[in-house]
Formats: C-alpha cells, sequence, structure tokens
C-alpha cells in the first residue's frame, strides 16, 4: 500500500468514527461472522436543539445519555404520571435545578430550587412524604465540615423554603426512607442511618450503623471502598438498599451498583446474590465508573435504574444520567439488562408531546441563573453584579467587574454537554473592564481567552500568558471558542462578526477533570468579567458540532 493510500484509509476511518460515535465500542465479532454490516448499522444520537445529542431516537427506542454534560448523583421522583430528577450541583448558585420527565428518556428544566449558598452541594435526595415535596441536602460551607440540609415546597415548581440545617454534622449521599412503622429516615454514607420529626426537619435521634455492605474481592482495581449513595425502595416484601462502593472516580473499574435487602427497615440486610449488579470492567466500554443507582418504576409498570457515569476520554463533561432497564426475578431480586449500555434500547414509554432538553444559546431577553446560567462559587451579593436590560437596541446582561483575573472573579457558567460544540458571544467594555470567554473547571483550572481594550489575553493552565498578548484596542468585540474532541481554537473578531482571526494558540484539555484537579466537576462554559467597569454580553451562540 502506499503512503497516500494509507492516508486515505486513515482519513476514512477517522472520519466514520465522527459520524458514529458509537462505533469505537462495538461488540466484538463472533467466530466465523462477517461483522462489517453490524458496524456500518450502528447508532449515533439524533440532532435536538442546537444540535445537541438527544437519547430519544425517535422509533421507540433510546441511546444513553438520557441528560448528556455534567448531571451526576441523579436523584428521581415518581411522583403519580410525573417524573423530578435532580443532581448535584457543587459551587454553582442559583443550584439544584429540577427537571421533569413523562418517560424517563426527555426531561425539561422546570427552575433551581437552591438559591442561599450553603457551600457545596454534593448527592442529594428529592422525595414527597404527605404531598409536601422535600430535597435533602449535604453540603460544606467553605471551612467548615459537611452538615445536612433540607428544603421543602409544596409545589414541585416552587417556592422552596430557605435551608433547614439538620445538624447532621460529618455525613454526606442522604436517602430518604420511610419504614414499616411508618417513620422517616434518612440514610447516609457508611452505611448509616439516623431518624426523623414526623415533619421530615428535624432529626429524632443519632446517626447509627444500619449495614455492612457487600465487600467485592481484594484484587479488584477500585478507587477505595467509600460505601455511599444509599437509595431505598420499597417493592412488594422488601425494602432494597441500593448502594455505590468502589470510589466515584478514579479507575474507570471502580464506581459500581450493589444492592441489599431486608423485610425491616431496620435490617437485618442480606447481600444481593448478583453483586455487583452494574461495574464497568474495561476503558473498551462507552461509559465509565458507573454507579450511584436508584431504583424507579416505569411508565409502564416494569423497571429501571437512573444512575451516572463517565463517557469515555470525556471525563471533561463531567458524569453524566444513564438509564438502564431491570428485571425482577423470581427469587425476589432484580439484575441489570442493559449491558455495557452502547446499544439502544426500548423506551419506558411512547408518549406523544414530551420535549426534551434546553437550548444553550441566550439572547439575554430573559432571566436565565439557575435554569442555564449560575455564578461558580459566589458571594452572597453576587447576583447583584447582573442586570438585565437593553443595549444599541437589543436585550443584553451587564455583569459588573470583579477581582483581577478570572482565577478571582467569580465567572458565570454554563453546562457543556457535547463532545464537540461551538460557543460565540459578544461583548462590549466599560471603563477599565475585562472580559472573556472560558473553558472553566475550578479557579485553578481554566483556559480560555480575554480582552481588556488594549490586548487580547490568552489563558492557559489557570493563569495568563503575557508573552502570547495580541495588541488591540477594541472595546467592542465577538469571541468564538470551538471544543472539538476537546481540542480548543479560539476566534476573535472586531468588525461584528465580518471577519474573524483565530488565536494562534490551540489547546488540548481532556485533562482537566477530576483525576487530575478532584471536585468531581466538569469543564464549562464560562463568561468573566474583572477590573473595574463593567461587560455588556450580548447574543451568546451556543450549537453542537
Amino acid at each position: 500500500m502506499t503512503n497516500i493510500d494509507k492516508r486515505t484509509l486513515l482519513k476514512s476511518v477517522v472520519a466514520s468514527s465522527l459520524i458514529s460515535p458509537i462505533s469505537a465500542f462495538a461488540a466484538p465479532a463472533s467466530k466465523g461472522c462477517d461483522n462489517t454490516a453490524a458496524k456500518t448499522n450502528l447508532p449515533s444520537w439524533p440532532k435536538g436543539l442546537e444540535g445537541q445529542r438527544q437519547a430519544d431516537l425517535g422509533n421507540g427506542y433510546y441511546l444513553n445519555p438520557i441528560m448528556p454534560g455534567d448531571y451526576p448523583d441523579p436523584t428521581v421522583l415518581k411522583d403519580g404520571d410525573d417524573y423530578y430528577m435532580t443532581f448535584s450541583s457543587f459551587d454553582n448558585y442559583p443550584g439544584i435545578v429540577i427537571w421533569h420527565s413523562k418517560d424517563l428518556v426527555n426531561w425539561t428544566p422546570i427552575g433551581p430550587a437552591l438559591h442561599t449558598n450553603i457551600g457545596t452541594v454534593w448527592a442529594l435526595d428529592i422525595c414527597k412524604h404527605q404531598d409536601r415535596y422535600y430535597i435533602y441536602i449535604p453540603a460544606a460551607p467553605a471551612g467548615k465540615p459537611w452538615g445536612t440540609y433540607v428544603i421543602w415546597a409544596d409545589n414541585i415548581a416552587g417556592p422552596w423554603s430557605e435551608p433547614i440545617n439538620l445538624h447532621i454534622d460529618g455525613c454526606i449521599d442522604p436517602g430518604h426512607a420511610v419504614g414499616e412503622d411508618g417513620k422517616r429516615y434518612l440514610f447516609v454514607n457508611g452505611i448509616r442511618k439516623i431518624k426523623l420529626k414526623d415533619n421530615g426537619l428535624a432529626t429524632d435521634g443519632q446517626v447509627e450503623p444500619a449495614y455492612q455492605p457487600w465487600v467485592y474481592p481484594d484484587h479488584w482495581i477500585t478507587e477505595n471502598f467509600a460505601p455511599e449513595g444509599p437509595k431505598i425502595t420499597r417493592y412488594k416484601d422488601y425494602f432494597y438498599l441500593v448502594t455505590a462502593v468502589g470510589g466515584t472516580a478514579g479507575p474507570v473499574t471502580g464506581h459500581m451498583v450493589i444492592a441489599a435487602r431486608a423485610k425491616s427497615i431496620h435490617g437485618p440486610w442480606e447481600h444481593c446474590p448478583r453483586n455487583p449488579l452494574v461495574r464497568s470492567q474495561s476503558t473498551e466500554e462507552p461509559w465509565w465508573s458507573r454507579g450511584h443507582a436508584t431504583l424507579i418504576e416505569g411508565p409502564n409498570k416494569d423497571w429501571w435504574m437512573i444512575y451516572h457515569g463517565y463517557e469515555n476520554s470525556f471525563r471533561t463533561l463531567g458524569r453524566q444520567t444513564l438509564l438502564e432497564p431491570i428485571e425482577w426475578t423470581e427469587d425476589g431480586w432484580f439484575k441489570a439488562k442493559g449491558g455495557d449500555l452502547s446499544q439502544p434500547m426500548k423506551k419506558p414509554a411512547n408518549i406523544n408531546g414530551v420535549k426534551n432538553g434546553l437550548a444553550r444559546s441566550d439572547d439575554f431577553s430573559t432571566n436565565k441563573f439557575g435554569l442555564q446560567w449560575a455564578f461558580h462559587k459566589p458571594s452572597n451579593k453576587e447576583l447583584e453584579r447582573i442586570n438585565y436590560s437593553r443595549f444599541n437596541s437589543s436585550s443584553a446582561l451587564s455583569l459588573v467587574a470583579a477581582g483581577t483575573n478570572p482565577s478571582n472573579s467569580s465567572p458565570i457558567v454554563c453546562n457543556a454537554i457535547d463532545r464537540s460544540y461551538q460557543v460565540e458571544v459578544s461583548m462590549t467594555l466599560e471603563d477599565k473592564a475585562e472580559a472573556g470567554l472560558l473553558l472553566f473547571y475550578n479557579h485553578k483550572a481554566f483556559v480560555g481567552m480575554g480582552a481588556d481594550g488594549n490586548s487580547i489575553k490568552s489563558f492557559q493552565y489557570a493563569e495568563e500568558h503575557p508573552w502570547a498578548r495580541i495588541p488591540n484596542k477594541s472595546k467592542q468585540l465577538k469571541m468564538r471558542l470551538t471544543n472539538d474532541n476537546n481540542v480548543i481554537t479560539y476566534h476573535y473578531s472586531t468588525d461584528n462578526g465580518a471577519s474573524w482571526q483565530r488565536h494562534p494558540t490551540r489547546m488540548e484539555v481532556a485533562g482537566i477533570n477530576h483525576n487530575v484537579f478532584g471536585g468531581f466537576l466538569s469543564l464549562r462554559i464560562g463568561l468573566y468579567c474583572c477590573g473595574q467597569g463593567r461587560a455588556i454580553l450580548q447574543d451568546f451562540k451556543y450549537r453542537a458540532l
């Protein structure tokens, strides 16, 4: 084969892998079988809003994830024919956005439930008891230990109460349960439990051991034992306790789903003979570190597990939400039926008129804070920095400057949900303000481009590189960021997009993830403003590539 032929073949292979993102994870062919046709017909995601990938294939089947992007630690509630789900929101405020579904596959946001900053929010639990909704929240204010809070509402859309401190120190991952005695309990990491008052707004006792989890073989490659995420489901004669062990990140084979059951909320608990029910086996699978599951009854009375996992080679997107069917077996246990989740599966139900997704583009004509935008690690008065108004006859968001650079200024961030995407924003700088477009993990890990009316700045490794400054006096400009499978390219325009200049520096960002920087976060799209004055932001556009 000539060198030209080799290059042509390589290009065709790369192109085909981009067209069908599942192709890299095809099951091996059986001996003696030609797998060419199977590879040719491998599925890919249909395009939804702005070209975003969507799970619903439109033919009665779905392909994971059901929530692409950073939607970790899913907690889901069945309320009649409706389902509500929310996720860890970490240091992003407003937080705890609640999503609604009728079929477990298509989800639309309702709005944020948490507005008061109580610190870093990890795996929570949403439940309903006697016509009132509750969310139990583990949170760690800066410099203080983990505590557990509760908020409540009589309507799922709110208003939600202010957080109430339950004074359960040093615990995370609360899971609400009602025992056979009608009393309420919280299960927490460990696996431990504590009794609640009947109103669910205070404790009625001390944290005590509840269950010693099943222990996997010592030679398995995991992060650590870390029993966490206890979720209780009552089905027929038993309480089923579903737990995560093995560590949330680290090696891809670590995180897993195990189960136990008991006829009383107080035990004794017996291990499921099929443990672990879910576990990623190798780096060849499409989903890594799968775990933290909740059992949920589907619209057609069948049963499912909802949990999270990292996408193969895309830890930058955070932990994404996955849906897997389960089957109750004759021995009163259940088993997972989704395999490695590489293939489409039949939807829980075909329901007409369900909506899916959230447009990430924003003309700033309405306030989308909490729904799309959030401040990362905001002060208590951070929302005072924003104002919606008109500028040059168009809608605009005014962002007042804070700090001296992105490492000490709270940016506004939104979730990136596709492997490849492009974003643009128009900005006008006033006074001595500096503003820019980032991919932001945390204040110690971000990349991006900024402008201060004197130069275009370049940020790599969470710091600006003065040697890379590009002289530019414009205070009105557009910025564009293209993320092509974790390779970042920047462009800027000083003539309202009539022409674009490519920034001379590109970056590869696959390493900006939890396994390097900790925190269980994702690489989010960010807009910052620092210095003195303000930035007028307009016409933010997102499109999947």
